[in-house]
């Protein structure tokens, strides 16, 4: 593949039939939820998953959503979802790059950037990050080039 990014954590996504809409193709929300999937999953794989949101109280939930829809994915379609956290501030946000690619042609259907902030879950108000994730995130940390 060719990734925006070296090093991403990936994610294999088939386009099923639930996905498609009227038009013929994956509805737009059906890559929102591929968005999502992909980062909760590559939090879960640096050791910060559900288990540890609850226990420390916090979670790093979407502030903002920048996506460009660059070409359609079909029903049987074979993708990949890359995703790297390329920008934080060790407080309260930090954000994450995404590229979807089918694999048949290695076109890249979808970029998008997620802006994410630290939240507390008993009162879903902004909250510092607790060192856990400050040590669980660096670990998930890409060097994106300057002006990325």
């Amino acid at each position: 593949m060719s990734w925006d990014l070296p090093t991403p954590f990936t994610l294999p996504i088939l386009v099923g039939a639930d996905d498609i809409d009227e038009l013929g193709h994956a509805n737009n929300a059906v890559y929102v939820r591929w968005l999502e999937r992909c980062a909760w999953q590559h939090s879960q794989s640096l050791g910060l998953g559900l288990a540890e949101y609850r226990e420390l109280d916090r979670a790093m939930a979407v502030l903002r959503h920048e996506i460009d829809y660059l070409a359609s994915a079909y029903e049987g379609d074979e993708l990949e979802m890359a995703t790297w956290i390329f920008s934080w501030d060790r407080k309260l946000r930090m954000t994450r790059h995404f590229q979807l690619v089918r694999k048949s042609d290695g076109a890249t259907l979808l970029r998008a950037r997620t802006t994410f902030v630290c939240i507390e879950l008993s009162t879903g108000r902004p909250k510092r990050m607790p060192e856990a994730f400050i040590e669980g995130y660096r670990v998930g940390m890409t060097e994106a080039p300057e002006g990325f």
